[in-house]
């Protein structure tokens, strides 16, 4: 490959369903690698098999990849110089390479039927071959252009026989190639199969449409999931019969992500049973309705999630987890990727997205948390928000979480059970009537609500835990939450002291 040729990758999802993660992280690593070479990040959609396309799945792959801010150079809707960039689009252009590849003997007409492929199957079943495929040895038994004679190969085709055609595989040969992530890797042709490579309803597999796609888009790396690893022997094939061994891309093959137990690909399911999402946003089937949750629907950040998939296979090393995109660019190589796949850990994709929620500035969580509290009925002053965030953001991962300190913008109407059981005695009436008429002397500032509170348990003979839990549970009705002198001067003097006395007077009254 001419090393001065400008980087140029793509991301080439089929568009059969919502884009999994993995296919997520499959971009990232695409578009980390262009991006660090000042190159070119390309989205094209694979959609030959029409018959598995979903609606609607080609724009949610768009918003995905806005939504985590990898912005593609060319694409279906803002077009490019190589375009169409949606293969069905390009479907006439495919049938002249199929036919170069026949005329050029690499290639051959299969008029087999799907009765005759099964029977073909269960005979080499029959004969204890491991594995039944139609390769170098079975093609000469079966129906096609190898076989047939020109005349009938001809009359099929004018009577519109149905026929598929086939990359005829040669025998015994060893294909060797170089993976950026895997190192060098050979496989011998007998092991491979005449893989279709176009099909009856005018539409080429994948094997070919990838091929001519990836050659006419001078694409320079192929960098993808290593479930195309078993295909790329073919591909090297095909790229040596059409004669672009010279411009043929470098090829990386990236890990599997693995259930968190490290079991098998991590699957949809596996989000629903253990209950975290598979998915960058939220799905909801259009025939069967049936919704599938996303990380942006969830609460996580898109850097968090961003983050966290980085380091599903790649790791930079040294001790630093926490990168933004431009620093992920900065530091990103094919070379620290692994080659074995990473379990997903949904503890860590909760860390992450605590981080960066801690990161980010009281004002921006607060106008995100606006909306949730109005959604349920709770209404805060402008200028008290950024404080009711510092309070509550070091127990969150999620901003909805904060939604948790709700009992600081509506009086408790029950009280924690386990701590008045626990700590209310027939002394603490009079105790925390003292606390009240001390508080009602004193300027309301944290550092001198901490101070006084100390002194009175000193000069009172008391420990901490015969007082504060008290203390907390009735201002706030809650037995646990953020520093008890802070949420009094958020809640300020008057409304402190109001809750402790009716408190006390709920509780006396039984």
């Amino acid at each position: 490959m001419e090393k001065s040729r400008k980087t140029r990758v793509r991301f080439a999802p089929s568009p059969t369903g919502p884009l999994h993660m993995g296919g997520v992280r499959t971009a990232l690593f695409n578009y980390l690698f262009a991006k660090q070479a000042g190159g070119d990040f390309i989205l094209r959609i694979e959609d030959t098999d029409q018959n598995r396309y979903v609606p609607g799945a080609e724009e949610y792959i768009k918003k995905a990849l806005d939504w985590v801010g990898m912005e593609t150079v060319e694409d279906p809707w803002k077009g490019g110089p190589y375009g169409p960039y949606r293969q069905s689009e390009r479907k006439e252009m495919y049938r002249q390479y199929a036919d170069q590849l026949i005329e050029s003997g690499h290639a051959y007409y299969a008029f087999d039927t799907s009765e005759e492929l099964e029977e073909m199957r269960e005979r080499l079943t029959r004969a204890k071959v491991p594995s039944p495929q139609y390769n170098a040895a079975v093609r000469m038994t079966m129906k096609n252009s190898l076989t047939l004679s020109q005349d009938e190969v001809n009359a099929r085709l004018e009577a519109g026989d149905p026929y598929t055609i086939r990359v005829k595989v040669p025998r015994n040969e060893e294909v060797r190639f170089h993976d950026l992530i895997r190192g060098w890797v050979q496989v011998n042709t007998n092991s491979m199969d005449d893989k279709v490579i176009f099909k009856s309803d005018g539409m080429p597999t994948y094997h070919l449409a990838n091929i001519v796609d990836d050659h006419l888009m001078k694409i320079t790396h192929v960098i993808r999931g290593e479930e195309w690893l078993p295909s790329a022997p073919l591909h090297i094939l095909l790229y040596k019969f059409f004669g672009w061994d010279d411009t043929k891309p470098e090829f990386a093959h990236l890990p599997l992500i693995l259930r968190p137990d490290g079991n098998g690909k991590l699957s949809k399911r596996d989000g629903d049973r253990l209950g975290f999402p598979v998915f960058p946003l939220e799905w909801i089937d259009s025939t069967t309705g049936e919704k599938a949750s996303g990380y942006r629907e969830k609460g996580y950040f898109p850097e968090a999630f961003v983050n966290m998939l980085a380091f599903l296979g790649w790791n930079p090393g040294g001790e630093k987890e926490l990168y933004s995109m431009d620093e992920l660019i900065q530091s990103f190589s094919l070379g620290r990727v692994g080659k074995s796949g990473s379990k997903f850990d949904a503890a860590k994709t909760n860390w992450y997205n605590q981080q960066y929620l801690r990161a980010t500035s009281d004002q921006e969580l607060g106008s995100s948390l606006r909306p949730i509290l109005q959604d349920e009925g709770l209404t805060i002053q402008d200028d008290k928000l950024p404080a009711y965030v510092e309070l509550m953001k070091e127990r969150a991962t999620f901003v909805s979480d904060m939604l948790e300190g709700r009992y600081l913008l509506e009086k408790p109407m029950e009280y924690d059970e386990k701590v008045i059981q626990k700590k209310w005695t027939a002394d603490s009436p009079a105790m925390i009537q003292k606390l009240i008429s001390m508080f009602e002397k004193m300027e309301f500032d944290s550092q001198s609500l901490e101070q006084a509170f100390h002194d009175f348990l000193q000069s009172n003979g008391l420990g901490m835990g015969a007082v504060l839990p008290l203390l907390r549970v009735l201002v706030t009705g809650q037995g646990t939450g953020p520093g008890m002198f802070d949420i009094m001067c958020f809640l300020g003097k008057a409304e402190s002291l109001d809750r402790l006395s009716v408190g006390l007077q709920k509780l006396q009254n039984g």
